[in-house]
């Protein structure tokens, strides 16, 4: 086993472990205690948390577990690989400077409670097409059944991992899950979802297209590219863009982000998907907005207003 710590006083900005992964960003990490999700408050806490990352992800071409636990000066971690501090940045983006990110948002008093609310949550950069599924299955899902579906697909068809005297399961690659019949998926839970995830997946994992490829593209024609993946619409094609290809522009416009533009800002509701995101987008401040709306989106889930 490898361990070692990360001090926040090296992350500009703070950090908050728990609110970053159990802000309905990601779904593709485990707590420890069983408790995923189940919290009232979702601020500091020290619980361990736990994600396997698949091969394609890690330097080693191996699928790795990575465990991180935050203390009151660092975040601790114990993983198979030696490079985990590396992809603990990665993933959670401890290089961002989260300082400078709030000076860059244009000063909203809303935005600037969702700051001050959930001080040093950090967006995530998951792997694609883990992202890619997570968010076809989120569809009028809570948080908590979303984390679940996730959960039993790695389970059934990823690759399982030893660590520590534990197995763990990688999430499924495409060629795994492609594999996996409608029925199959249905038996796992995931309903109507079933057929947009299995199709998607042989679409990976024929090379027809993969989500990689937007990264190489302009902010909206990358969202343009994911939506055509089946079951894919432009709020989940933003979901992947913000929370796992980089692109800190991208507004998802979910039922929260709606409900902060009818109550706070009617003047960005253009009618169509495009031009609300576009006008939100720059209210928000253009090359940070997806940072203002993940604050936004947890402070109003959680009953902030």
């Amino acid at each position: 086993m490898h361990q070692g710590q990360i001090p926040l006083a090296d992350l500009s900005g703070g950090f908050d472990l728990q609110a970053t992964i159990e802000s309905g960003q990601t779904y593709l990490w485990e707590r420890a205690d069983g408790r995923m999700f189940e919290d009232d408050d979702v601020r500091g806490g020290g619980a361990w948390y736990e994600t396997v990352l698949p091969a394609s992800f890690t330097p080693s071409n191996d699928p790795e577990v990575l465990r991180a636990r935050q203390t009151d000066a660092a975040v601790e971690w114990h993983a198979s690989t030696s490079d985990a501090p590396d992809l603990l940045t990665g993933l959670l983006r401890l290089d961002d400077d989260l300082d400078a990110i709030r000076a860059a948002t244009p000063d909203l008093p809303m935005v600037e409670r969702a700051y001050d609310a959930y001080h040093g949550m950090r967006l995530v950069r998951d792997p694609p097409f883990p992202c890619l599924i997570s968010f076809i299955c989120s569809a009028q899902m809570r948080v908590e059944r979303i984390h679940g579906m996730q959960t039993r697909l790695a389970r059934e068809y990823g690759t399982p991992v030893s660590f520590d005297g534990r197995t763990y399961h990688a999430f499924p690659t495409p060629e795994q899950l492609a594999k996996a019949t409608e029925a199959d998926l249905r038996d796992l839970s995931l309903g109507y979802r079933a057929p947009y995830v299995q199709r998607t997946a042989e679409m990976v994992a024929t090379g027809e297209t993969t989500p990689e490829a937007a990264r190489e593209m302009a902010y909206e024609d990358a969202r343009e590219h994911l939506t055509q993946f089946v079951g894919v619409g432009d709020k989940v094609a933003d979901c992947v863009c913000l929370f796992s290809l980089g692109f800190l522009e991208a507004v998802p416009l979910d039922t929260w982000i709606r409900t902060a533009i009818a109550d706070y800002y009617p003047e960005c509701d253009r009618g169509s998907y495009a031009e609300t995101s576009r006008a939100i987008r720059e209210r928000f401040g253009g090359e940070y907005a997806g940072y203002a709306q993940t604050y936004v989106f947890l402070y109003l889930r959680r009953g902030g207003e």
